[in-house]
């Protein structure tokens, strides 16, 4: 009994220790400077399109209220684990509360999982713009936008009020630093003195689906747009139907095919250092580059911020 006490102390009232990015490197301070940037850029794109497509009319239909969503998930995405990282550069304190490192993996999980289900309802928004124009406004009126990202953002949080509990209830005994720079669940359970291969199994499965489902939904919707743009007899109309995809595909290769890494290869291809290369590419550089993606290549964009400014 006494020696089950000591170890739920070790579990719950000792801090983890954050390594962070480049720990070793001369350059550090480059390095960090040159997030702290990204992040500043970050939230300025994405904040703007926000304000852009909530302030000017034009751009209130589904394919931008479904954009102005995506750069909200990647502000909270970024502010996650971001301001955590540059503030104990700067302190030099890497110390993180196991409840601190609970919230954070939540709040993780959840808008990672959301932005996977609403990738897939923007394809599906591009789907019924070209394949089925002439119904476009009764299948994605405003009631039905409002409830598919209702429905993203739950079944994001299904992911998050899963895994966090259980990850964060394991027994951690054994060094408490963290190899990486957020609190991400295959990193905790490394340092886990609790049998996790079942748990493992099981978290594999379940991002298996948490990924699949949504990529069906893609790879469906844009075999049929494929399909219809073939058809199409107008060049004209061919043209804007490749350029009205073509952004939102490059967003879906560069977020899927890092946590196609991160949560379906096998162990074997990973390591500490990978990891953390790949959840800066999804964390950090995808939050800034998805602004810039929809608004340097959307004439309606740039026409709002014309007017704007």
């Amino acid at each position: 009994m006494k020696q089950t006490m000591q170890l739920e102390n070790q579990t719950f009232g000792t801090n983890f220790i954050l390594l962070g990015l480049y720990s070793q490197s001369k350059y550090t301070t480059l390095f960090y400077s040159l997030i702290f940037i990204i992040f500043i850029v970050a939230l300025t794109g994405n904040a703007t399109l926000v304000l852009l497509i909530q302030s000017d009319r034009h751009l209130h239909t589904a394919m931008y209220f479904f954009i102005s969503q995506l750069s909200l998930m990647d502000m909270m995405y970024i502010c996650v684990t971001v301001p955590k990282m540059l503030l104990d550069q700067v302190t030099g304190i890497h110390h993180i509360s196991s409840p601190s490192c609970g919230i954070q993996m939540f709040f993780y999980l959840t808008l990672g999982g959301a932005e996977f289900f609403l990738l897939a309802a923007m394809s599906y928004d591009r789907y019924v713009a070209i394949c089925q124009p002439l119904r476009y406004h009764i299948f994605m009126n405003h009631r039905v936008c409002i409830l598919l990202a209702i429905v993203c953002w739950f079944l994001g949080s299904i992911d998050g009020f899963t895994l966090t509990p259980i990850t964060m209830n394991f027994l951690f005994c054994k060094s408490r630093q963290i190899q990486h720079f957020f609190c991400e669940v295959l990193a905790l359970l490394k340092i886990s003195c609790s049998d996790t291969s079942l748990y493992e199994t099981v978290m594999y499965v379940c991002c298996v689906l948490m990924l699949l489902i949504p990529l069906t939904v893609i790879l469906s919707s844009y075999s049929l747009i494929l399909l219809t743009i073939y058809r199409m007899n107008s060049a004209t109309g061919r043209r804007k139907a490749f350029v009205t995809c073509s952004s939102h595909i490059t967003v879906i290769v560069l977020f899927y095919g890092a946590a196609v890494y991160n949560y379906m290869l096998p162990a074997s291809y990973h390591t500490a250092e990978k990891d953390m290369m790949v959840s800066v590419f999804y964390t950090i550089l995808t939050p800034v580059i998805n602004p810039l993606i929809y608004s340097i290549r959307n004439k309606d964009v740039t026409a709002a911020l014309q007017k704007m400014l």
